[in-house]
């Protein structure tokens, strides 16, 4: 008899009917799930890292849930997964990325303190503050009163990259400020852009009458759009045509990946950086992406 269909007295069902049973809350229906697992080990955590790359939020909750209390928690495969499935989130994908090196990563705790961050802002805020204002008080406490700062001193340590590592730390590279920026200033009611230049990673705000960003590395300073060519030092040509545009959330990940690619090679940690290499190479050949560190 074929091992993979039937272990003792236990079947493999239909993937229909595992799902309908992930939420159910009693002790019986959780006990005979896991023991379901433990006897079909490949098929469980096929099952659920396909269920975690296609499914609603909920039935994901209870998927990872699963794979955490077995012990089956792989950063590496889960980042792939999310990769490949194409649906992309911000927050999400960099909590994955994390996870990628640190696999029981609680993102709960992050989560936390970008809500802590984005309710002091907001307490800040006047009914009529606008998008500048808006951004003025981020910049004050980010900045100013919980001191975040570029890792200029220690640049080029992968560490950087992590987002729980920044929030903990509370200094980064611009592409990890920036992204700390962006999901605090979501939190507090306004939507911010990543903005991928060469060479230095910023914030865009489009919800203004005018276009400006802002460069986390230099403390969040502001700069209007038609300022953005001198201040970056590229021409006229390059300043009004498609560098200035938000980039994607697979944009801004991969670059993250190449950072941390780039960054571990230097360090001598070879493994880590061809985990990273790998995951650049994907998001390359699903968004046909060039490369642009």
């Amino acid at each position: 008899m074929n091992k993979e269909k039937v272990v003792g007295n236990l079947h493999w069902p239909s993937e229909k009917a595992l799902c309908s049973l992930l939420d159910d809350e009693s002790a019986v229906v959780r006990k005979s799930i896991f023991a379901l697992f433990e006897s079909f080990p490949e098929r469980g955590r096929s099952f659920l890292n396909k269920l975690i790359s296609q499914s609603d939020d909920l039935a994901v909750k209870h998927a990872k849930e699963i794979q955490k209390e077995l012990g089956w928690t792989d950063g590496k495969e889960d980042f792939l997964n999310f990769i490949r499935s194409k649906r992309y989130e911000l927050e999400t994908g960099w909590y994955l990325l994390d996870r990628v090196i640190y696999p029981n990563l609680d993102s709960s705790v992050s989560s936390l303190q970008l809500d802590k961050l984005a309710d002091r802002v907001r307490d800040l805020l006047t009914a009529h503050s606008d998008p500048k204002q808006t951004c003025l008080t981020i910049n004050r406490v980010l900045f100013h009163e919980y001191g975040f700062r570029g890792a200029g001193k220690d640049f080029e340590n992968p560490q950087n990259s992590f987002l729980h590592q920044v929030l903990e730390k509370k200094k980064g590279l611009p592409i990890t400020l920036s992204l700390i920026y962006i999901l605090v200033a979501r939190r507090a009611g306004i939507d911010l852009e990543p903005i991928g230049l060469p060479g230095r990673f910023m914030v865009g705000c489009f919800v203004a009458e005018m276009p400006f960003y802002i460069d986390v590395w230099a403390g969040g300073k502001m700069i209007d759009l038609e300022e953005m060519g001198e201040y970056m030092g590229i021409s006229i040509e390059e300043s009004s045509g498609g560098i200035l545009l938000p980039v994607t959330v697979a944009e801004m990940l991969a670059r993250g990946c190449r950072n941390l690619a780039h960054h571990f090679s230097i360090k001598g940690q070879r493994q880590e950086a061809d985990v990273f290499h790998r995951f650049v190479s994907e998001f390359e050949k699903i968004l046909g992406m060039r490369s642009n560190a």
